[in-house]
Order: structure tokens, then C-alpha cells, then sequence
């Protein structure tokens, strides 16, 4: 077996979650998160566009985790996001977060967005 490091250029990835919390980069986040290529913070979640949108320029997707279960976003926030020009992937949080390292090893323009768990 070939291992590789993974060597993250400007985002940190999420080094797990659990009920209630997200661990990014090393630090404990409780509630929901937004990470990406700015930095990693608490998120208020569906209501909180802004925080999304001030990514429009360093990002080409988004990806929205949803939580436990795969759930619609409000259609206000996902049009409000595309319009901006920001791709938008929803998924459950934990598929949220892996695919989200994943990319992100690959060097990808992407952020996420996820409810808790």
C-alpha cells in the first residue's frame, strides 16, 4: 500500500464532527460552521447568506451539509447563492464534509457550509 500526505493549501479540513459539533483544522466548533478558503466560523445557518456570498470570488462550489438526514435548502437561499455564481452542492453533513477534504486536497476552489449532526 502507497500512502501520500496531504499537504492543504489555504483551508484546513474538517477533522471530524459528532452531535453538535465540528472540529476543523484542529479547533472545536459547536453549532453549525462555514469553512473555506477565508477562514473557518460559526454559521448561523439558512438565514445567514452573507457569510456565503462574501466567498462568491474565492470559490467556485459550495457545499451545503444538511445535517443528519439530506434535507432541501430554502429555494431563497440556493437561488440567492447561484445568482452570486457560487455552485451548490447539498448533501447530508458527514457526505458534506468528506467530499469536501477531498476536493480540498485536490486544490480545489470550494467551501462548506454544514448544519450539525
Amino acid at each position: 500500500m502507497r500512502l501520500n500526505e496531504i499537504t492543504y493549501t489555504n483551508a484546513t479540513p474538517v477533522d471530524g464532527y459528532g452531535p453538535g459539533f465540528f472540529r476543523v483544522g484542529g479547533a472545536l466548533f459547536h453549532g453549525a460552521v462555514l469553512t473555506g478558503p477565508t477562514g473557518t466560523s460559526e454559521w448561523r445557518g439558512y438565514e445567514d447568506a452573507q457569510p456565503l456570498l462574501d466567498l462568491a470570488a474565492n470559490i467556485d462550489v459550495l457545499f451545503i451539509g444538511t445535517g443528519a438526514e439530506l434535507a432541501h435548502i430554502p429555494a431563497k437561499l440556493r437561488n440567492t447563492l447561484e445568482d452570486a455564481g457560487i455552485g451548490v452542492e447539498i448533501m447530508n453533513s458527514p457526505a458534506a464534509c468528506r467530499t469536501y477534504n477531498v476536493l480540498l486536497s485536490e486544490g480545489r476552489r470550494i467551501a462548506l457550509a454544514a448544519l450539525p449532526v
